[in-house]
């Protein structure tokens, strides 16, 4: 057949192993880590489906080599732990009986040992080891490794290398970016020593050769290694990309692949990981510079998930491969969808850190659009239901047209109402958001996905107590969604006054001024758009802290942007609007006008408890799902309906 995206789906050999394709699946941590450093059963399944989604490679990360100096926040590969090889050896093997490569992340996090662990108190209670003596930002005293120390832990690189060839895999990743101990080393940031591992680059980059050479001393020379690296750090004290150029040409002799990230630990997570707040693919640039100085393939990734963004990168040699790491979360079969030409059913990444906050709050993994990340145990394959049944969805949002979706994949007769002229719900008004297309496009996805699975769509139809009566079906899924709070203050319902939702459809009356009543999610975002449009916006919040209700991932990323176009007023409380703005009680008690001659509603939203008192005993089987059931998130809508239609 004739692929639409030719070199994206082209396979690529590194040392002598050859990979299906270009897009290959980015380090991951797992979940059920073992309290000695095993890979639980929930992480081999979901590295599993990344391959089962047809990715060339799929790597497992991060596994630390040196359980001395590193204190255990992720995989270890150690004989002497019992089933450690065994577990491992399971995952390779769960990722390569579906054609793609299993590649492990070796790595030691130097002086951020214990990163990731739930309980920071007892990461701070570790000994943390680094390039030199130091103390961190949070106040933890650092020790410089010694020369010893230096060479047992590259010992340890090809004992693991080692290792985790003989458990099946079969490319392995030597962690060289993000602050990690090797990119420590590398970074003049970080790095003060003096002797022969610092000073010079090419001193700074000895650990890295050192390491390099170990590794291929373990596994031989036709096994493929790469490196992944910081193409630049970003921050004024770190090395430039004319330096990484230079990083990279050291260490192209040693390595098959040049994996091209961006950024250093805590300074930059939202350029390492580019937010919705950044254009797709921000950090391309860096892998296509260091790709004109060096002759070993290089890889390239940040925040891609459009298959013709990514033939272009591949096609016009900015670089040879490209990993995804939460588009493979969103949708863990983009690659085969790719080549089969499908990529209309792609349902995109948001870039909303769901799947980044969950694992920090509670050390599983969650994501925004598919229901299935993080309990892939729980199979991925929706089966025909034993009973085909009539089901009735009232709402068309994401949660509905999940629950919808699911259905008609279960072989029931499904029908979806909404009572507007069009699907999406809240999703609609984030089309006047430019960062937040990406959210827009997502109903357009699920509703797709929906009709092309046999849903049939019934617009302008309100789903009443008499409607269920006369259409009679089996289940009724109710998912009416959520309606603006507009409480009665006086003049909230001015002609001067937009509410949030409304807004893509009320563009045109909102002048250069603007106040935006309400600190929340929708109020934050809704700002940012309107000053990054050059307005003069204003942001009113009663409390004393903004966006609550953001994930701990993008909150920070937010209120910097909220720095950069909003002036806030935090603890007012509007009294009334007027013609010329908001009138509000300050913190002191004194009425102060905060200007602007068009005003925003952004005050939050309330459950549609209207439409499910009146639905609640109209079939046999009803569930309510969403902001119907609790105002809260597309995550637990789209996870709601999924278990919904499952139920049926």
């Amino acid at each position: 057949m004739e692929r639409k995206y030719p070199h994206l789906c082209s396979p690529i050999t590194l040392g002598r192993t050859t990979f299906r394709s270009r897009m290959f699946s980015a380090p991951m941590g797992g979940t059920d880590i073992t309290n000695d450093g095993c890979i639980g059963p929930k992480s081999t399944a979901f590295y599993e489906l990344r391959a089962k989604g047809g990715a060339a490679a799929v790597t497992v990360s991060e596994c630390m080599v040196h359980p001395a100096t590193d204190g255990s926040h992720a995989y270890h590969l150690d004989e002497s732990i019992l089933n450690s090889l065994a577990c491992a050896t399971y995952t390779a093997d769960a990722i390569r009986r579906h054609g793609a490569i299993p590649s492990l992340e070796l790595s030691h996090s130097g002086m951020f040992a214990g990163t990731y662990m739930t309980d920071k108190s007892r990461q701070k209670s570790m000994n943390q080891w680094g390039p030199s003596d130091t103390v961190r930002a949070d106040g933890v005293e650092v020790k410089a490794l010694t020369k010893e120390m230096i060479a047992d832990i590259v010992a340890s690189y090809g004992h693991v290398a080692g290792l985790a060839k003989r458990a099946g895999f079969e490319i392995l990743m030597i962690h060289g970016g993000h602050g990690w101990l090797i990119n420590q080393f590398l970074s003049p940031m970080f790095n003060k020593r003096t002797d022969e591992y610092g000073g010079s680059l090419e001193n700074r980059c000895r650990l890295a050769v050192e390491v390099l050479q170990s590794v291929r001393e373990a596994v031989g020379p036709f096994f493929p290694i790469e490196f992944r690296m910081s193409g630049a750090e970003f921050v004024e004290e770190g090395y430039d990309l004319d330096e990484g150029v230079r990083i990279a040409q050291m260490i192209e002799p040693y390595v098959d692949l040049i994996h091209v990230s961006a950024g250093t630990y805590q300074k930059t997570f939202g350029i390492t990981h580019p937010s919705m707040f950044t254009e797709h693919g921000r950090n391309v640039f860096l892998a296509a510079e260091i790709k004109k100085h060096v002759s070993k393939p290089v890889a390239t990734l940040g925040g891609l998930n459009d298959p013709a963004q990514m033939e272009e990168i591949v096609a016009s040699g900015k670089a040879d491969i490209v990993y995804m790491g939460r588009a493979l979360l969103a949708d863990p079969y983009l690659p085969n969808k790719v080549m089969a030409n499908k990529d209309e059913d792609i349902v995109r990444c948001l870039r909303c850190f769901t799947c980044m906050a969950e694992r920090a709050a509670t050390a599983t993994r969650r994501c925004t659009v598919n229901p299935l990340i993080g309990r892939e145990c729980e199979g991925d394959v929706v089966y025909p239901a034993p009973v085909k049944k009539k089901v009735l969805v009232a709402g068309g949002g994401p949660g509905g047209l999940y629950a919808a979706y699911t259905a008609a994949r279960r072989r029931h007769r499904v029908i979806l109402c909404e009572k507007e002229g069009e699907l999406g719900g809240i999703l609609r008004s984030e089309q006047a958001l430019p960062f937040k297309y990406d959210m827009y496009r997502l109903a357009g996805t699920y509703a797709k996905l929906a009709k092309d699975a046999g849903v049939e769509v019934r617009l302008h139809t309100e789903v009443t107590r008499e409607y269920v009566e006369r259409e009679a079906p089996d289940a009724l899924i109710i998912a009416a969604g959520s309606a603006p709070l507009v409480p009665p203050i006086p003049g909230l319902r001015g002609d001067n006054v937009a509410v949030v939702n409304d807004y893509y459809l009320e563009k045109d009356k909102v002048g250069n001024e603007v106040v935006v009543m309400g600190g929340g999610l929708a109020g934050c975002e809704c700002a940012i758009h309107l000053g990054m449009e050059g307005k003069r916006v204003h942001l009113v919040e009663m409390r004393d802290v903004l966006a609550p209700d953001a994930n701990v991932r993008h909150r920070p990323l937010l209120l910097k942007e909220i720095e950069k176009y909003v002036t806030v007023h935090t603890g007012h409380k509007a009294l009334r609007v007027t013609e010329e703005g908001v009138v509000c009680a300050s913190p002191d008690g004194s009425e102060v006008l905060i200007p602007g001659g068009s005003v925003i509603c952004a005050l939050g939203q309330k459950s549609r408890t209207d439409v499910v008192e009146a639905l609640q005993d109209a079939a046999p089987f009803v569930r309510v799902i969403g902001d119907a059931s609790r105002v809260s998130t597309i995550t637990n809508a789209v996870y709601w309906g999924y278990h919904a239609a499952m139920d049926v």
